[in-house]
């Protein structure tokens, strides 16, 4: 696998930041269930592609670290998973109102 540049990668991805080797973002939403049912439809992403985050959650908050541990960072898989997860926020601010 191709590893990438996680500060570059970063730059593109709205509220993400680089480490390095590592890309990572703080999710907020309205209250847990809404965090959670975030989480929910990630983990069905995840597991399609069998590439799993690492994520915290605390009430309306998830912590996201992505890396691709095999390659040793960042690689298309992490940025496929990090739009995928930009998408499923993007859907639950516009149905939150």
């Amino acid at each position: 696998m191709h590893l990438l540049d996680p500060k570059q990668i970063a730059e593109d991805l709205p509220g993400w930041s680089g480490g390095d080797d590592f890309i990572t973002k703080v999710f907020q939403f309205t209250d847990f269930a809404a965090a959670f049912g975030f989480m929910s439809e990630i983990a069905v992403v995840a597991e399609g592609m069998n590439h799993h985050p690492q994520w915290y959650n605390v009430y309306n908050r998830v912590d996201v670290t992505l890396t691709t541990h095999d390659a040793g960072g960042v690689t298309e898989k992490d940025v496929t998973l990090a739009k995928r997860m930009q998408q499923a926020e993007g859907r639950m601010e516009q149905a939150a109102g």
